[in-house]
């Protein structure tokens, strides 16, 4: 029973964990910036009053949300990179950690679209209306008076798509950029054996990133509320 739980390796290993988890940290950060700006034009596009726009961004999105993240960083590292040889960089893990992010960043957006559309659909109509009453176009409305009331109201729902995206980052990092926490797990377990000790030492290492965010972003929803 106490080999069971010697944690004796965990802690001979930690520089290695902590440098896998500082990678992912800078996987989820990057990705985040880009999977709310992508999200944010996929949203426009949907509620855009131009039929071409609408179409498609309900296209992107639906084949995005039901494309397997999996298959998308496959596409991204085999396909794009490795045989039609589009590289970021010449150092590989550099280039495969721009292609991880292209990956997750790119499936992420599809679910930020729609958590972001659900709150533009919560901004009363009247106060579309009287954007359009005094002279503001469809694009200076949805800048100035639409968006920021969504993103207030979703701040929540939003907060659940980057920790599920920080997640993520143990199927794209794997398939595309092998230094971050799950790969170097798997590294480990290959080198060392499974252990119980070594699967608890990365599963609080992955609290440690997701508890905090989901408390953060729970008591930003509160603090950011629109008053109806």
């Amino acid at each position: 029973m106490g080999q069971l739980f010697d944690f004796t390796e965990v802690f001979n290993n930690l520089d290695k964990i902590a440098i896998s988890f500082w990678a992912t940290i800078r996987l989820a950060a990057v990705t985040a910036v880009l999977s709310m700006i992508l999200g944010t034009v996929w949203a426009s596009f949907r509620v855009s009053p131009t039929p071409v726009l609408r179409g498609v961004g309900t296209f992107v999105v639906n084949l995005l949300r039901n494309t397997p993240l999996t298959l998308l960083a496959a596409f991204c590292i085999s396909a794009l990179s490795d045989i039609l040889k589009f590289h970021f960089s010449e150092t590989p893990s550099v280039n495969g950690y721009w292609w991880a992010v292209t990956a997750l960043s790119v499936y992420t957006s599809a679910f930020v679209a729609e958590a972001l559309r659900a709150g533009i659909n919560t901004v009363p109509l009247g106060q579309a209306e009287a954007a359009r009453s005094i002279g503001l176009t469809f694009t200076q409305s949805l800048r100035m008076i639409i968006l920021p009331q969504a993103f207030r109201s979703v701040i929540g729902p939003l907060g659940s798509v980057l920790i599920a995206m920080i997640k993520n980052t143990t199927i794209v990092g794997a398939v595309a950029y092998g230094v971050e926490a799950a790969s170097e797990m798997k590294a480990l377990f290959f080198d060392l054996g499974a252990t119980l000790p070594m699967f608890i030492g990365f599963a609080v290492g992955y609290l440690v990133l997701t508890l905090p965010a989901g408390f953060f972003f729970g008591w930003l929803s509160k603090r950011m509320a629109v008053a109806r």
